[in-house]
């Protein structure tokens, strides 16, 4: 064997270092399965570097505790949840209100379905401290702007408040999902249908 194919073999078998960012991910992938297959309190940090294949001093870098890993889960979460709404409801036009209505509704309640476990997950527990993180998320934001955007084209009714109806309409939407996965007595689109039939008669004109 020459020495040309010593050295690519050796390329070929040595590790390469993987940049930060792709390494936390891969770090926050392997906990996020572990704390669902096992539960957060059973899941130990050793079982995490395991799972990602890395030196436990690795993790270290990027998180001190359990705890933080969680807590970038959810901004993961959030970030992720956000980015498939704002989408959904820029593929409609930008004067059809109530189809980005439609379109907000859609993707919401089929981003919670379906990411249903890993939401019960990363808000498994309410602090005090925490409430009004639950009123000043960007999921709201993002329906306050389509709310406001309606009420100004005329198209929906003239809301008093744009923030508190977007609250309501969020949790609203929340809650007819967990019932949905806790007694499934409905299709995806009969619940998909009636959450849309709900929203639109909370704020459009007759």
């Amino acid at each position: 064997m020459s020495a040309s194919t010593i050295d690519a073999d050796a390329a070929v078998k040595k590790p390469r270092t993987k940049p930060a960012e792709i390494r936390r991910e891969e770090l926050m992938d392997a906990a996020r399965d572990l704390f669902l297959e096992k539960g957060f309190a059973a899941t130990s940090v050793d079982e995490i570097v395991r799972v990602a294949d890395v030196a436990k001093g690795t993790f270290y870098i990027y998180f001190k505790t359990k705890d933080e890993v969680l807590e970038a889960l959810k901004v993961r979460f959030i970030e992720t949840f956000c980015r498939r709404v704002e989408e959904a409801v820029e593929k409609r036009a930008a004067d059809d209100w109530p189809g980005r209505l439609d379109a907000w509704v859609e993707a919401g309640v089929n981003g919670y379905l379906d990411q249903f476990r890993l939401h019960d997950l990363v808000f498994h527990e309410i602090r005090p401290s925490d409430r009004r993180m639950k009123y000043d998320m960007p999921p709201l934001a993002l329906l306050a702007d389509l709310l406001d955007g309606g009420v100004a084209a005329g198209t929906f009714l003239p809301l008093p408040d744009t923030r508190l109806a977007a609250v309501m309409l969020f949790y609203a939407l929340h809650g007819a999902v967990d019932a949905h996965i806790a007694a499934p007595v409905m299709t995806r689109e009969a619940l998909l249908a009636g959450v849309r039939s709900f929203c639109r008669r909370a704020v459009m004109r007759a």
